[in-house]
């Protein structure tokens, strides 16, 4: 009976001992950490594939053509060849790049609202098209709330929208030459950027 007893009692033991090593093993506090730490990245993954999407519709570069009635500025602040800093953030890496003057224009300047042709949600406060830019706009400059058919592709399915009119600032306006701040990457011919938007180099 004694041995019997012991038997049992180390059967017993090691049942517990097995028993124990489970609920490690399957402990959800080993578990919890590493799967916040993956939906953590999986968040931070998804925030830059956000962020990507908002400009890779941008056409950053642009062919140089501009529309055959905009006129050259007479006199522009920063003469065509001229260097000037950029204070915009039309994309990211643009904000603090030094650009090159491709070409200055007196115009009227908009930013416009509109839903892009191929079905992608509106754009809001879209900066900038001119007024070259716009099918048959008349003389005169359009104002805050009036409706125009775009020409420009700075996006895609811009061309051919309707767009609302946010706001319109007579001005002159400059295509520029520069290199991305975040990248390197060269844009060449961008349209546009206001004359507010530029401050002489040091």
């Amino acid at each position: 009976m004694t041995k019997i007893k012991i038997l049992l009692t180390l059967l017993l033991t090691i049942f517990v001992l097995a028993a124990c090593n489970t609920t490690e093993e399957t402990n959800p506090e080993s578990t919890t950490e590493p799967n916040s730490s993956t939906e953590e990245e999986n968040d931070s993954d998804s925030d830059e594939e956000k962020d990507g999407m908002d400009h890779s519709d941008m056409n950053m570069s642009g062919s140089g053509e501009v529309p055959e009635d905009l006129q050259k500025a007479s006199n522009p602040t920063y003469p065509e060849g001229s260097q000037a800093i950029i204070n915009a953030d039309h994309m990211k890496g643009m904000n603090g790049a030094e650009a090159t003057i491709v070409g200055a224009y007196d115009t009227t300047v908009y930013a416009i609202s509109y839903t892009p042709t191929n079905g992608g949600e509106k754009v809001t406060d879209h900066k900038w098209v001119i007024h070259e830019e716009l099918e048959n706009p008349g003389k005169e400059s359009l104002v805050t709330g009036e409706e125009a058919t775009v020409t420009a592709d700075h996006m895609k399915g811009m061309k051919g929208a309707t767009a609302e009119i946010d706001s319109a600032t007579e001005t002159t306006v400059y295509m520029v030459d520069f290199e991305l701040t975040t990248s390197g990457e060269k844009v060449t011919n961008h349209k546009w950027v206001t004359e507010d938007e530029l401050e002489p180099t040091k």
